[in-house]
């Protein structure tokens, strides 16, 4: 048996295998079912501004930071493992190279949201809002550098100390 299919029938089978690509398609964009994997629920129609001051304090493990007097030593310690990790992407200036320009976060963001996108960006970018907006904007994210806490913090004293000038 031979089977013959006429150029309206291959037309047929071709439109409707594209109608329901599109109809699965749109189904998957448009679900309403909210992720578990999301930050608590904030205001879908707030409109961020990556340049301006917040106040959130990010998603990860820094919760309650409390700043002295910039330390020079640390901001010393900072500065070389600044130029090791970091340089590569980003510069304290405003200016954008692969990552945002630096100059003035210490005035834009909190020491813990900073503390917690140094020392877990995928988190940062997955679940806040602020970092979730920065990352549609810069469009590459911050590669985790397996920076430690006291290496964060000192990389924090050298970016205050930048701001400070």
């Amino acid at each position: 048996m031979k089977l013959t299919l006429k150029k309206s029938n291959v037309t047929y089978i071709l439109q409707s295998m594209f109608f329901a690509g599109v109809i699965i398609f749109l189904q998957a964009c448009g679900s309403k079912t909210p992720s578990t994997d999301s930050a608590p629920a904030a205001d879908v129609n707030a409109v961020i501004d990556t340049k301006a001051p917040s106040d959130s304090k990010g998603v990860g493990k820094f919760t309650d930071v409390k700043l002295d007097a910039i330390d020079a030593s640390k901001a010393d310690l900072g500065k070389a493992v600044f130029a090791t990790k970091c340089t590569t992407c980003h510069k304290l200036t405003a200016n954008k190279f692969v990552g945002p320009g630096l100059l003035g976060i210490t005035k834009r963001r909190t020491p813990e949201w900073i503390l917690n996108m140094i020392t877990d960006p995928e988190k940062m970018f997955k679940l806040d809002p602020v970092a979730k907006k920065l990352f549609e904007e810069i469009l590459t994210p911050m590669a985790n550098q397996n920076i430690n806490d006291a290496d964060a913090m000192n990389i924090l004293e050298y970016l205050r100390q930048n701001d400070s000038k």
